[in-house]
């Protein structure tokens, strides 16, 4: 199976997610984090720096566990200026 290419906008989202992470995470390390939610220190580093930016979603409701964080509040910040990036691509 071919995996159709990201777009722009899901790279950016992406590193929304990522920078989200590592401000929810704050003085904790990564290895704890990611050793708590399961996950290599090297998957929670990929996601961070938005070199995986799709992450699976148990992988996602694992680290928001750990971190606190709500799945929708999550979404919905990771999503913010949606709408106006996908004009500006549609525009171009």
């Amino acid at each position: 199976m071919v995996r159709t290419p990201l777009s722009p906008w899901e790279w950016q989202r992406g590193e929304r997610f990522g920078a989200l992470l590592r401000l929810a995470r704050g003085d904790r390390s990564m290895v704890e984090v990611a050793a708590a939610a399961g996950v290599s220190a090297e998957t929670l580093r990929k996601i961070e720096t938005g070199r995986a930016p799709t992450p699976a979603f148990f992988t996602v409701a694992a680290l928001a566990g750990v971190l606190g964080l709500s799945l929708d509040e999550l979404a919905a910040s990771c999503a913010e200026d949606a709408g106006s990036e996908q004009e500006r691509a549609l525009s171009a």
